[in-house]
């Protein structure tokens, strides 16, 4: 049932599967749409922005909130992810706000799935354990590409908790942001080979003003790692700049990304530890755009996907009134990020 404790709110927040369906029934029956955006909360700028375009194009919008615990490793920072139900909900309350005074050309939040553990995984525990048992969506090979090679579990715990929530939710649109390629390619997939029947849309990457990609996990990065993180992003457009030049051979392309990241790491190891932020690169990937396969030259017809990610190592040293970030700087972080090469004409 929805939460008693929320009813003054401009939106019903459901932990259980059937009033959920219910809803959804009485709003099909209306010639009502909806408009999925799944979270898994610390909600930022780049989840209100799917919302807007959820609501721009649908009726009624959920917004599920659920941190799944089958995308991260068994050795991974799920304990440690954000958690803020308090603030989120009132970023949304303040977010049908605006949406109200954008009159009826609009739709509106009218529920937040916020799922138990044991809501959406019912038979057995969630398993983070590579061989674990459990109903697992696999889509492969995209899976083990990329973020994949590092995170083996993890697109098998997108698909599936995205799977669960397309049953759940029956939405006409679900809604993710290119932040994310790789889970886009991966989820469009699935949508394409179980005859899935909702939309998949794509909005795109919200940035911060010195254009880091907004990410929840973020907070954890504090002054020093936030500047130096920034190499990311700067890689990736120097490699964006080499395509649009003209040039279409992977190493001409990619050599521009990794001068600037191993340029700013040697700059990095030559501070004191009090000083500096080091950095691993994990990858920087110039591959196809719906096979994710690795490209020695791009087909200016097609594009590519640049992406690349980095770990950010937890600061060694720190100083008397420094912001670290949450967790004093001793978490580290993993920062994604990429660019889409469009086709030339």
């Amino acid at each position: 049932m929805a939460s008693p404790t929320l009813r003054q709110h401009s939106f019903q927040v459901f932990r259980d599967v059937p009033p959920l369906r219910e809803l959804r029934r009485q709003l099909l029956l209306s010639n009502r749409t909806i408009g999925l955006v799944p979270t898994m909360g610390a909600l930022h700028e780049g989840h209100l922005s799917l919302i807007r375009q959820a609501a721009a194009e649908n009726t009624d919008v959920v917004v599920s909130i659920y941190v799944n615990p089958t995308q991260f490793g068994v050795n991974e920072d799920l304990a440690s992810y954000p958690r803020t139900w308090d603030s989120d909900v009132v970023k949304l309350e303040q977010l049908n706000d605006e949406l109200v005074r954008q009159g009826d050309s609009h739709g509106r939040i009218t529920a937040i799935l916020a799922p138990t553990s044991k809501v959406m995984y019912p038979t057995l525990p969630p398993s983070s354990e590579i061989d674990g048992d459990g109903s697992f969506v696999c889509i492969t090979p995209l899976s083990r590409k990329l973020e994949g090679a590092s995170r083996p579990v993890f697109f098998r715990g997108v698909a599936t908790v995205c799977m669960k929530l397309f049953n759940i939710v029956g939405a006409d649109r679900a809604y993710f942001g290119q932040k994310d390629v790789q889970q886009t390619v991966v989820i469009r997939r699935m949508v394409k080979d179980f005859h899935i029947d909702t939309e998949i849309k794509i909005g795109a990457t919200v940035r911060e003003q010195d254009g880091l990609a907004m990410s929840s996990r973020n907070v954890y990065l504090g002054t020093r790692r936030r500047a130096v993180g920034l190499a990311l992003f700067h890689a990736l457009k120097a490699a964006e700049n080499a395509y649009l030049s003209g040039k279409t051979d992977r190493k001409d392309i990619l050599d521009s990304a990794t001068q600037i990241t191993q340029k700013v790491l040697n700059e990095q190891r030559a501070l004191q530890p009090s000083e500096r932020a080091l950095y691993e690169v994990d990858y920087i990937s110039l591959a196809d755009p719906d096979t994710l396969d690795e490209l020695d030259v791009v087909d200016p017809s097609r594009g590519a996907i640049l992406s690349g990610a980095l770990k950010m190592a937890p600061l060694e040293e720190s100083t008397p009134g420094e912001d670290c970030g949450l967790g004093d700087g001793k978490v580290p972080v993993r920062l994604i990020d990429n660019l889409i090469l469009n086709p030339r004409a």
